[in-house]
């Protein structure tokens, strides 16, 4: 059986009623799903991960270089390798998830690579606190670019029962670009620093600054590798497929102007939102006014709130745009139940794991006295090896699991809630530094499960048009929660504890309950969810009707 559908822009949805993805006339000419060309896709994508992760988690290695050389406290650093970088990684995550939804994707990827890696090169000319907020801010819009429209790539070259695997593999890219930084990062500072100890220097640059050169301009070659891709059939692998929407930058333009403020207000005149929306609208953005100043008065960090604040208005407006101009991708992104506990819990692991993944390494330097090359090196390798192997094995054995039970991809999320807890604490209480770095090791595999499983949930709740829109809202929460929250808080918390990042990495891992409280949250939902999703789209107004049958 075949449902053929119209969804709200006007694109023909063809849904194939067994799942079997088997190509129709949309993918002539097109490799197999899972075949050959699929895993060199997968191969090239992951690359871009790499080079993702490896100009954003630079700034750990280089944290101790940075704050000796401009001043700067803990929760500063902690602003600029989180908060900086996740705002507008979200919010332009949004519209360019949605361009990922009707343009192609890979060239959206490649220009995405050029951009964000200029930022990094241009991250080393930074001489104050100012100039390296613009350019992290800047990284953050480049890098939103990649992950909605690689998941949609892959959701389209692989078929549904190997989509934890595949995205976890994508994921694996994460830290193997964590590893690279942290390894090319401390031999540079040290090598550096050592051959210029006077600070004689070729233009007066010191070493973090040339780190980052270092990271940034190999990507601009990347983005033309990246070009050379072959965009597939939108649906190729679920037999659902799109026709090309013919005005895709209209679509992106018109949610460019939904979350980037004060064109938000423009998108509701233009949008004939009426008095009751603009109510809405300028009470939410008055509510988080309200709270964020009550926040900057608590901790003193003003850019930190502001700029929060800035983010959680852009989303909301983007939201409110969602209603009016496709409601069943609305109904089914923050309608479902099952959609919204997965967001929160995966949010607060990756609230956890980001912490940890930037103070590791200062932890080290700081409590146990590592050279910043030996801690390059040494939690490099572990970060490379180590979360490469748990983000693999957690995408392989949330696909076993979930073959057996419902819920199987949401057991893989409890195991990292709640295996870190008692390894967390012995990393940070322990005097030993070898034994430290030991269990380390399973601490940071552990703790890398979680993305596979998180990213193949939310795409499995969603209609095939909706996958970049539903990675986008998937990389929003745990941007949010995880990456804006998480590096600031513990840096907050040892700025208060003048320093201690032992005690403040320890009441960041204490998360992880409010994590595995929203998972369990999630299991009642999932099941019936899941089993649902074509009846709610129908109710939401997607329209899929069964095809006359052929002559």
């Amino acid at each position: 059986m075949r449902l053929y559908g119209v969804s709200p822009g006007g694109l023909i949805v063809r849904e194939s009623g067994d799942g079997a993805g088997a190509p129709g006339p949309a993918a002539a000419g097109m490799p197999h799903p899972g075949g050959w060309y699929a895993h060199y896709v997968l191969f090239v994508l992951v690359i871009v991960y790499v080079f993702n992760f490896l100009d954003r988690q630079i700034l750990s290695i280089l944290n101790e270089a940075i704050r000796a050389d401009l001043g700067l406290r803990d929760d500063q650093l902690g602003f600029l390798y989180g908060t900086a970088f996740a705002v507008f990684y979200a919010v332009f995550g949004l519209p360019l998830g949605r361009l990922a939804d009707v343009w192609d994707r890979r060239k959206l990827i490649a220009i995405g690579v050029a951009f964000w890696s200029a930022m990094t090169a241009l991250s080393g000319l930074a001489k104050n606190f100012g100039q390296l907020t613009a350019a992290r801010i800047g990284v953050g819009i480049g890098e939103a670019s990649a992950s909605p429209a690689a998941y949609s790539m892959l959701g389209d070259y692989y078929p549904p029962a190997r989509r934890a695997t595949v995205l976890a593999i994508y994921s694996s890219g994460i830290f193997i670009g964590v590893g690279l930084s942290l390894g090319i990062g401390g031999l540079i500072v040290d090598n550096w620093n050592a051959r210029f100890p006077d600070g004689d220097a070729p233009f007066g640059l010191m070493g973090w600054q040339v780190a980052f050169f270092v990271v940034g301009l190999p990507g601009l070659l990347l983005a033309i590798w990246v070009a050379t891709l072959r965009e597939p059939v939108r649906g190729m692998s679920e037999g659902r497929y799109t026709p090309p929407e013919p005005h895709p930058f209209r679509i992106f333009l018109r949610e460019l102007r939904a979350v980037v403020p004060p064109f938000t207000l423009l998108h509701l005149w233009l949008e004939r939102a009426g008095p009751r929306g603009f109510v809405i609208n300028l009470g939410a953005a008055a509510v988080m006014a309200l709270v964020a100043a009550a926040l900057i008065a608590w901790t003193g960090s003003v850019a930190q709130w502001v700029a929060l604040a800035i983010g959680l208005y852009a989303s909301f407006s983007w939201a409110q745009s969602l209603i009016g101009r496709d409601r069943p991708t609305f109904r089914l992104l923050l309608g479902t139940p099952a959609i919204r506990w997965t967001a929160f819990g995966f949010g607060f692991l990756a609230f956890v794991g980001y912490a940890i993944s930037y103070w590791t390494a200062p932890f080290f330097i700081r409590v146990h006295g590592i050279s910043t090359a030996q801690v390059g090196l040494i939690i490099g390798g572990t970060a490379a090896a180590a979360g490469f192997l748990g983000v693999t094995l957690g995408g392989m054995l949330a696909d076993h699991l979930r073959r057996r039970w419902p819920n199987g991809r949401i057991w893989v999320g409890m195991i990292v809630a709640t295996v870190p807890l008692p390894l967390g604490w012995f990393v940070y209480t322990t005097d030993s530094t070898l034994l430290a770095l030991i269990v380390n090791v399973p601490l940071t595999l552990v703790l890398a499960m979680w993305m596979g499983p998180g990213a193949s949930t939310m795409q499995d709740l969603v209609l095939p048009r909706m996958r970049g829109t539903s990675g986008a809202l998937f990389l929003l929460a745990v941007t949010f929660l995880g990456l804006a929250l998480g590096p600031y808080t513990v840096g907050q918390i040892s700025t208060i504890y003048d320093g201690d990042l032992s005690r403040a990495l320890l009441t960041g891992l204490t998360v992880n309950v409010l994590a595995a409280a929203c998972l369990l949250m999630c299991m009642r939902h999932l099941p019936h969810d899941e089993r649902s999703l074509v009846e709610r789209a129908r109710e939401a107004g997607e329209i899929i009707e069964q095809a006359p049958p052929a002559a």
